[in-house]
């Protein structure tokens, strides 16, 4: 399976819809892990899953999303509710209660991903406004290649490029 994972574009709705025409028929299920502040009926939420944000206003999205397909076992937040400028405890425990094997997430506007007790914890970085090591690259966000024996994190800037030094290989 095939993901892109993207947060924090702060009102950019138009880079959400170059991503979204970009990698229509190229992946298999687009995430947004919150702070758009777009409206949570907006035509574009058509084609990703979406999770409320810190910023996000409107009432219509929701906290979390779990998302399964095959092997996957995916939990989506946006990270402000479960603390995750403090690490990551809150999230581990909510993983482990709902089974996720992979957690999507945002708030910090930094990316980071890593494997903690057999789950994988990504956060793609602000599409918009980076922090961080990586804010020189201008925004990011992630692609997730699952297998049945490996799962394949390779982050991209706005412009659709890999980033050849941000690239995770974990073994299942």
């Amino acid at each position: 399976m095939r993901y892109l994972v993207v947060s924090d574009c702060h009102y950019d709705r138009d880079i959400l819809v170059k991503l979204r025409d970009y990698y229509r028929g190229k992946v298999d299920a687009m995430f947004y892990c919150g702070d758009s502040e777009l409206a949570s009926d907006d035509e574009l939420w058509q084609d990703f899953a979406v999770v409320t944000g810190n910023c996000d206003y409107d009432p219509g999205y929701d906290k979390v999303v779990e998302y399964r397909h095959g092997d996957d076992r995916i939990l989506m937040t946006h990270g402000h509710l479960y603390q995750v400028n403090f690490g990551l405890n809150h999230l581990e425990e909510l993983a482990h209660e709902k089974g996720a094997n992979l957690v999507f997430f945002g708030h910090t506007h930094q990316l980071g991903v890593q494997k903690l007790n057999g789950v994988i914890y990504l956060n793609p970085g602000s599409i918009s406004y980076p922090r961080g090591a990586y804010a020189s690259l201008q925004g990011t966000y992630a692609i997730v290649d699952t297998s049945d024996q490996a799962i394949d994190v390779t982050y991209h800037t706005r412009d659709f490029a890999p980033v050849a030094k941000l690239q995770a290989h974990f073994l299942k």
